[in-house]
Order: structure tokens, then C-alpha cells, then sequence
């Protein structure tokens, strides 16, 4: 919500700079976590429902999801195009995904292959490598006793995954590493398999690690699939796509990891071929969505060609401006990063249907022409004749793509690709793409690689990167944690603008920040400030013309700088600068230094009428300015009180304010702040009230402002 409501304020910025400004809402409802949701809403499981049922369940469930998030929306003030707004799920969303692919098919940028893929048996389903958590988890390294066949020795290797032994073929050690020369081309005998494969030497290994032999199984992690593709080695799948050893591990079969290598341990131990074992915590890949270790199973999936597409999608990153400037290395790391191609097929249902039947004669996949919404798991393809043996009957896919395939051409949908030329052409690249730093390596690098394929052009020009919430100890909000924090009570209490305040001017943009109540309630206290002194200000009339004193001088010239400030700020999209500028302008000098010192001037106590109608001007002047810059940040209460006093049309429809009053006066600022204060406590140390006289002397620093410094503190002054 934190986020959004930024969003909105770059919106809101935008059209008071000037700009003709498209905000469309939009609800992103494919996927995982949308089938997770409605398995724990419902009390079912996804397997055990008949698909469309499921299907239908999922659409519920999240009709009443998308409800209460548009309230939200509406009570934090975002103000997108409400009467436009698109969904992911969505048939025409849908179909133009379909498109693409079907678009990407006939260039040749995306192919059938079965390969190693992170799995995660929770969830069922093949997973992006952008989508896989790492983390440090405790587990144990176990040294098991295998034996060199030539020798009858022992060898000892650590492994944290005993369970993989069945799926061992190859064991190495490092070429420079002593201790093995003499077994480099011999063979270890598997303990409980009694299977022999070759030793061999190979540079990635870290001699330093466990007992500096290893074995290489098909598939531990990514060293395994790298090794195995290097030396062309035979794999044995180990695992199943419930999660659950296969037929090759013997005894084991049947059992979950976890089940398999606690036994094998046992049985391990009572053949005496554990020497020891050790504590350790290993960096572990985790589901980003379930949290469960993924395992490494070949598996047949679609691709999408990126690693041909890599050079240029640096080049992009390059020319993209990002705010802050610091999270560009975040993609380029990224893009650095990836080895394989993006597996985009997923065995889910809750998403969109990929396009694709086959001949029951000969397998050949038969792709549609684009246009149309598919299913191809309930529905017969349009006119289907196989082009390779002129056969007509076909079984559908029943895969999906992967969600980043819908939300990745979201650019794309919201100008009008393929359904508005006209619009499209005006709207596309679009201007800004605002969006949470954790999804950088998925949301952003996606949508730069698909739109660059299919448009020849990056997607927006200025990727704009939010930081993330935290709580109030500044650890991530997790559900398992119990640490997530509802908004719809702090926004009953405090209200939206307070609640905008409060983040905007919570850190620096692209920051983490903590979520706290007592923080909300903080910037809840300075709105009501601002609401006090603009009730004070509108009980005076607004003169139109006044010759003004020094005291208004300065006022306006401190205006003029915080002015300056908060512009730079909001041309940076960068709302921290503003609302603490505000802040701090409005509480620790506007109310407390000029509004006191012009009270009696304003009341006409001692002053000329025109001295009167100069703090009338001034007053109203700071207010109005200090309503235009807050517009963005605070939108509800600056607007009822621009409509009160100067105007019957929105302040959402005025300009940010330039204000040209000379900044000269501001070398005063800082002893006229510590005269008032020395004043406050001298008083404060007779115990005299703020209205008592007291004789004190105006510095002659501060004569320009004496007559109404001399007002304002009582003073008796000495001739």
C-alpha cells in the first residue's frame, strides 16, 4: 500500500508539471500464489478438483481479493483510470500473451527441449531461476567410506546429499591436490549400491571442502548440471515430481528426501561407513513462493531465447534512467548472471493456456494463427491439419506459461499493442515503470526482454525502484513470521494522507523502511499542525497587493528555497525530499518563527493598515504555496482547504509552484531562530507566560525585524 500510494504521487507530480499523464489500474491474477490462496480458501487441493471447477474457484476468490484492494486503492487516493482498469486473467489480457508466443514461435525464439530445471515438488511446477531464494539452512555433512576398486583403500567424501548416491557418475578430486594423485583414473565403489564410476581430477573442486573428494550425482545443484553437460555424462533421475525417490534408489524408493536421508544415514552407520559428521549451514535453494528446497530434474519444457539477446539487454539497462541510479546494477548483475534460457511452460492451471496441440499421428505441435483466446486442454484447435502428415485429430498442452509472461507485456497492453495503432504509437515506450526492488531480476528483465523482441524497443524510459517495507525491528514482513501489518485499521485511524506522509517522508527513495504505527501517528500530528495554522490563516482576509516588511521578505525567501527543493525533489520522483522539507519548513519555521511574530500585525494591534494587509498577503501566499507543494504527497486535505479558500476547481489541476522571491533575506534565518529562542527560554526560566513583557534588547543584527519581534515577545526595549 506503502507503494502504491508513491505511484500515485508519481502520477500526481506528473500532471502538475504539466504532462499529459495515463495511469492505468491494473490486477495481476495468474499464477501460484493466486492456486495457493484458493486451496487454503476452500480447503482443496488443486490436484483433486476438476480443473475447470478449479479454475472457477480461483476466479472467486480472487473477485473478492481485487474488492478490497480497490477500496484500499481508493481510500489511499490513487488516481488511475478506475473505468479502464485490466486484469491478467482477463480474456483479452490472455489472448495478447497468447500472441506473443505465437508471434515469438513463427521467429524461431522459442523451442521444446528437455533440460535440468529448478522443481519445486510443493508447488508442482518447473520454476525461473529469477523465482529461486537462497539461504544459509543448517544441515548435516556427512563423511561416507566409499572404496577405490583398483587399491581395496578407503576414500572418504562429505556430502550434504547421501540420498543421491544411487545417482553418483563421477567422482573428483582437484589436479594439484596431493593426496589423490595416484587414484586420478581409478574407480570408487558406490557404498550400499555397489556400483564403480571413475575418478577423475577437475579444477572446480575446492580442496579445502569437507575431505577435497567429491561426487557428482545428477543433480545436487548446478555444479552437477555443469559438470554432467561438460563431460557428457549419463543421468539417473533420482527424483520424482512428487518429491519422492524413484526406482533407482533402491530401498529407498518412495521416500522424501528428508525420509531417504535419514535412512541411508542409519544404514550407513550400521555398515560402519560413516566416519563422522558435521553441523553446518548450507546455502540452500529455496521456491520463492513456497519456501520448499527446490531439486534439479530434467524435464521437458518451452524456452524463450534470451542468451542471444543478452549484449543488447545490457544496453538497454545502460540507456534506461533509473531512480535511484544505484539499482541499475541491480539488472546488470542480473543479465550477468544468467546461463540458460527462460523455461516459460509451468504445470499449473490457474494461467494462461499455452497455445499448442499435437498430432496424434506424428507429435508435430500444431500452432493457431493469433487472434483468438486458446485452451488448448479442453478445446480442439481452429481447423487442424498437421502439416507434416495431413492428420486432423490432436491432444492439447495442458501446461501454462509462467506468470512473468502475462505481466511482462503489461507495457504493452496498457498502450494499445495490437489493438490500437494509433494510441499505440503515441503511448509506447512508456514513460515510467514503478515497481518494488525484489522483483527487478524478474518483473523489470523480463518486460525489457520481451518488448525489446517483439518491438525493437525498450518498454519505458525511466524505471523507477521502491524500497521495501519492514517491520518496526527492520526484518521483512512474512506471513510464517506473523509480522505482517494490516493497513486497513491504520488507515481507519489515521487516514490516507497520513498515511501517505508518513512513507513518503519515512526514508530516501529506493530505501528500505520500517513500518511503524508510532510513525503514522507522528505524521497524523504534523497534518493537524498544518490544519490549525490554515484555520488561523483563513480567518484573515487575502489582500491582493502589499508593500511588504522585512519579516515577510524573509519568510517568502525561506518559501522560495524550500520551493526549489522540493521541484528538484518531485523532478526526481523522490517524494522523501519534499515531505521533509515541508515538514520541517511548516513546523520549525513558518509556525513557529513567522506566524508567531505576525500575529499582532495581522490583528492590527500597533500596526498600519497596510503593515496589517502585508502579513495578510504573506500568510496567505506561504499557505497557498506550501498547499501546491504538498499536493502530490497529501492529496485529500490540501484540496478541501485549496477549495475553501482560493479556488473552486481541484489543486490537482494547478501547476507545482515556481516561485521567484529573492532568497537574500535567508542570511537571517539562523539569529532570528536563536533570538526567539533565547527569548522562549529566558521566560521560560522565570517562569513568565510567552505574552508576559520582558526587557530585552533586539540585537542590531536583527533591527530590520525589531517592530515585530518587540510585538511578538513583549519586549521592553531600551531607546
Amino acid at each position: 500500500v506503502a507503494q502504491y500510494s508513491q505511484i500515485d504521487m508519481i502520477a500526481r507530480t506528473a500532471r502538475m508539471l504539466g504532462n499529459q499523464v495515463l495511469f492505468p489500474i491494473g490486477f495481476d491474477r495468474n499464477g501460484l500464489p493466486v492456486e495457493i490462496y484458493t486451496e487454503n480458501l476452500y480447503k482443496i487441493k488443486m490436484r483433486d478438483v476438476p480443473r475447470e471447477r478449479f479454475i472457477e474457484l480461483c476466479g472467486t476468490a480472487l473477485d473478492g481479493l481485487e474488492s478490497e484492494m480497490l477500496e484500499t486503492m481508493k481510500r489511499i487516493g490513487l488516481s488511475g483510470d478506475y473505468a479502464s482498469k485490466y486484469r491478467t486473467d482477463q480474456e483479452e489480457y490472455r489472448k495478447l500473451t497468447q500472441a506473443t508466443f505465437i508471434e515469438l514461435w513463427n521467429r524461431g525464439l522459442i523451442y521444446e527441449a528437455t533440460r535440468p530445471n529448478n522443481y519445486c515438488h510443493e508447488c508442482g511446477t518447473t520454476i525461473a531461476d529469477a523465482e529461486v531464494q537462497y539461504e544459509e539452512l543448517p544441515t548435516r555433512l556427512v563423511y561416507v567410506r566409499f572404496k577405490v576398486r583398483e587399491t581395496d583403500q578407503p576414500l572418504v567424501i562429505a556430502t550434504t546429499r547421501p540420498e543421491l548416491i544411487c545417482s553418483c557418475q563421477l567422482v573428483i578430486v582437484n589436479p594439484s591436490d596431493d593426496r589423490y594423485v595416484a587414484i586420478h583414473g581409478k574407480h570408487a565403489i558406490l557404498p550400499v549400491y555397489d556400483r564403480e564410476v571413475e575418478i577423475k581430477p577437475h579444477p572446480s573442486v575446492r580442496p579445502e571442502f569437507g575431505t577435497g573428494a567429491v561426487m557428482i550425482c545428477s543433480y545436487g545443484d548446478y555444479t552437477d548440471v555443469l559438470l554432467f553437460r561438460e563431460l557428457g555424462l549419463p543421468e539417473t533421475i533420482a527424483m520424482g515430481l512428487d518429491g519422492r525417490l524413484t526406482q533407482v534408489a533402491g530401498p529407498y524408493q518412495g521416500l522424501t528426501v528428508t525420509e531417504a536421508r535419514a535412512k541411508i544415514v542409519r544404514d550407513l552407520e550400521a555398515a560402519g561407513l560413516i566416519v563422522r559428521t558435521e553441523s553446518i549451514n548450507h546455502r540452500t535453494p529455496i521456491c520463492s513462493r513456497s519456501g520448499t528446497p527446490i531439486e534439479i530434474i530434467p524435464m521437458k519444457e518451452y524456452y524463450l531465447k534470451q542468451l542471444d539477446s543478452l549484449g543488447k539487454l545490457k544496453q538497454l539497462a545502460r540507456k534506461i534512467i533509473f531512480h535511484p541510479d544505484a539499482h541499475r546494477q541491480v539488472l546488470l548483475d542480473w543479465i550477468g548472471s544468467i546461463t540458460i534460457d527462460w523455461p516459460i511452460s509451468r504445470r499449473r492451471v490457474y494461467a494462461t493456456e499455452i497455445p499448442v496441440w499435437y498430432c496424434r499421428n506424428c507429435g508435430r505441435p500444431f500452432i493457431p494463427p493469433a487472434g483468438a483466446y486458446y485452451q488448448p486442454w479442453k478445446d480442439a484447435p481452429p481447423n487442424g491439419v498437421c502439416a507434416g502428415c495431413g492428420f486432423t485429430e490432436f491432444e492439447g498442452d495442458t501446461r501454462t506459461f509462467d506468470t512473468w509472461m502475462d505481466s511482462s507485456i503489461s507495457a504493452l497492453k496498457i498502450s494499445g499493442y495490437k489493438r490500437d495503432q494509433k494510441f499505440f504509437r503515441v503511448a509506447y515506450p512508456t514513460t515510467i515503470r514503478p515497481q518494488g526492488k525484489d522483483i527487478v531480476r524478474t518483473w523489470l528483465h523480463y518486460s525489457i526482454l520481451r518488448c525489446h523482441q517483439l518491438t525493437g524497443r525498450a518498454p519505458f524510459t525511466h524505471a523507477w525502484i521502491g524500497g521495501l517495507g519492514m517491520d518496526e525491528q527492520g526484518q521483512a514482513m512474512h506471513k510464517s513470521k506473523g509480522n505482517v501489518v494490516d493497513p486497513e485499521p491504520i488507515l481507519q485511524k489515521y487516514g490516507g494522507d497520513a498515511f501517505r506522509f508518513w512513507n513518503a517522508s519515512e526514508a530516501t527513495h529506493g530505501s528500505d523502511f520500517r513500518c511503524s504505527e508510532a510513525r503514522i501517528a507522528g505524521a497524523h500530528k504534523f497534518l493537524t499542525k498544518l490544519w490549525n495554522v490554515s484555520r488561523f490563516i483563513s480567518s484573515f482576509p487575502q489582500a491582493k497587493n502589499a508593500k511588504l516588511l522585512p519579516s515577510d521578505k524573509w519568510i517568502l525567501a525561506e518559501l522560495s528555497a524550500i520551493a526549489e527543493h522540493c521541484n528538484r525533489g518531485y523532478r526526481e520522483f523522490n517524494f522523501f525530499i519534499p515531505a521533509t522539507e515541508i515538514r520541517d519548513f511548516v513546523w520549525e519555521t513558518f509556525a513557529s518563527h513567522y506566524v508567531e511574530m505576525v500575529k499582532p500585525r495581522a490583528y492590527g494591534q500597533g500596526f498600519s493598515n497596510a503593515e496589517q494587509r502585508a502579513a495578510w498577503y504573506t500568510l496567505h501566499t506561504v499557505l497557498k504555496n506550501v498547499l501546491l507543494l504538498l499536493a502530490p504527497v497529501t492529496p485529500f486535505m490540501v484540496d478541501h482547504i485549496w477549495k475553501q479558500l482560493y479556488s473552486k476547481k481541484s489543486i490537482h489541476l494547478q501547476k507545482l509552484p515556481r516561485i521567484v522571491w529573492s532568497k537574500a533575506s535567508r542570511r537571517y534565518t539562523d539569529r532570528l531562530v536563536a533570538f526567539n529562542r533565547e527569548v522562549w527560554k529566558v521566560k521560560e526560566e522565570r517562569n513568565l507566560a510567552l505574552r508576559d513583557s520582558l526587557e530585552m534588547q533586539v540585537p542590531k543584527a536583527l533591527a530590520p525585524f525589531q517592530e515585530d519581534l518587540v510585538r511578538m515577545h513583549s519586549l521592553i526595549t531600551k531607546p
